[in-house]
């Protein structure tokens, strides 16, 4: 085994790593840190379950949406800064560590925004993290003199925009501003967050390296499946304690496994890292682009667990409000990530018209549920998923038989 599998690390000079290194992969503090915002999001996933066995899905929709941007903000910030700059020497894994320990107290926090919207926990464990992210960047604006100016933009922005955080939530605590601003001021920051890295790599654009991007953000969709498969299960667990298991208890636990294999599946068809290799220019596009489908995997998540434990017997939920919560996920997440998809790929290997087609299908099913059952409406919407991987294997397949024969034509 080389000398540095085997050596700790103390100190290591902060310097861009190559874009193009070989055989890039996520390290093992990547995906022990990755294990913490399991715990964010599962907190995240319960409330908002919480708000739709409750009959309140669409007032929980937008503290779920607030509460989600943390996590993602949070884990992305770290992701791309790890693929430019990742040293992993002692200093580079103690501040991993602080950021770490932010996202677990963020997630002790989502009880209470969930509940009574006081987002104070949360933005204490927020604070956190962008406290271990400002030390990083400040080490790279120290050590890399090449890319001091971005380090330094990234360092600064962030911190300003911690402050306007911190401010938020002592102004509506205090009174100062009714609670009803709220909602606006976080929209106005999460903006200026998005705009942040743009602005800070307009004086020099970071090494990130796009296989290794690509690999943490498929390594993150499973992650967030993982969180579905979790809330069905605590579903099934509750509908057993109840006595509630019968015809369409099995139909809904089993069509929530076959959908969430079905966009497992889907994500993975497309070449993302080596789509990002040729269209750098777009991954902002791409990267943010995920926001919306890691959180729609999230709900994903939220409306399973709910459907499983109620949708065979009477609830205080509608069956309709049921069969949306799982349709809506799912095609928001079908729709988005066609566009991801197209963004980065010549010649997308998912169809958009039948993604767009499959899509409008599973937000109408819900309006049979009166007819047919919430059991039957999810069990539809999975096998309208399953018919979309079928027919994109099947024309993935003739594309590459049509390759070959012209190929061997003379």
């Amino acid at each position: 085994m080389p000398p540095a599998a085997t050596t700790i690390r103390i100190r290591v000079r902060m310097s861009a790593r190559p874009v193009d290194e070989p055989h890039r992969a996520a390290s093992q503090l990547e995906l022990l840190f990755d294990l913490t915002f399991v715990v964010a999001v599962a907190a995240a996933t319960a409330q908002f379950a919480h708000d739709i066995a409750a009959g309140h899905g669409l007032a929980g929709v937008v503290p779920f949406l607030q509460v989600f941007f943390a996590i993602w903000w949070a884990w992305m910030n770290f992701t791309w800064f790890a693929s430019s700059y990742d040293t992993d020497d002692v200093a580079y894994r103690l501040l991993t560590m602080v950021q770490m320990a932010g996202v677990l107290v963020l997630a002790a926090g989502v009880p209470a925004a969930g509940s009574r919207s006081d987002y104070g926990i949360i933005t204490l464990g927020y604070l956190v993290m962008r406290i271990g992210l400002v030390a990083q960047w400040l080490r790279a604006g120290l050590e890399d003199p090449a890319g001091r100016r971005t380090a330094l933009r990234y360092a600064g922005g962030i911190t300003a925009l911690q402050a306007g955080w911190l401010a938020r939530l002592a102004l509506v605590e205090t009174g100062v501003l009714p609670p009803s601003s709220g909602l606006p001021f976080f929209a106005c920051l999460a903006a200026l967050e998005l705009a942040v890295p743009g602005w800070a790599e307009r004086a020099r654009a970071t090494n990130w390296h796009p296989h290794h991007i690509a690999e943490r953000y498929g390594l993150f969709t499973i992650i967030l499946l993982g969180e579905s498969v979790l809330a069905a299960s605590r579903g099934v667990g509750r509908a057993l304690e109840a006595g509630e298991v019968g015809g369409p208890f099995l139909m809904v636990a089993g069509a929530g496994l076959v959908l969430l294999f079905a966009l497992w599946w889907l994500y993975f068809l497309g070449p993302a890292g080596d789509g990002l290799t040729d269209r750098r220019h777009r991954s902002y596009l791409w990267g943010y682009g995920h926001y919306g489908m890691f959180a729609a995997l999230a709900a994903l998540g939220a409306g399973l667990e709910v459907a499983v434990e109620q949708g065979g017997h009477d609830s205080v939920v509608p069956g309709a409000a049921l069969g949306y919560a799982v349709a809506v996920p799912v095609g928001l997440y079908l729709a988005l990530l066609l566009a991801v998809h197209v963004l980065v790929v010549a010649e997308p290997v998912i169809s958009p018209t039948a993604v767009l087609g499959c899509a409008a299908v599973v937000l109408s099913l819900p309006l049979a549920t009166p007819w047919i059952g919430v059991a039957a409406v999810v069990g539809a919407i999975a096998a309208v998923c399953v018919l979309l991987v079928a027919v994109t294997i099947w024309t993935a397949a003739g594309a590459r038989r049509g390759n070959r024969e012209r190929v061997r034509l003379p």
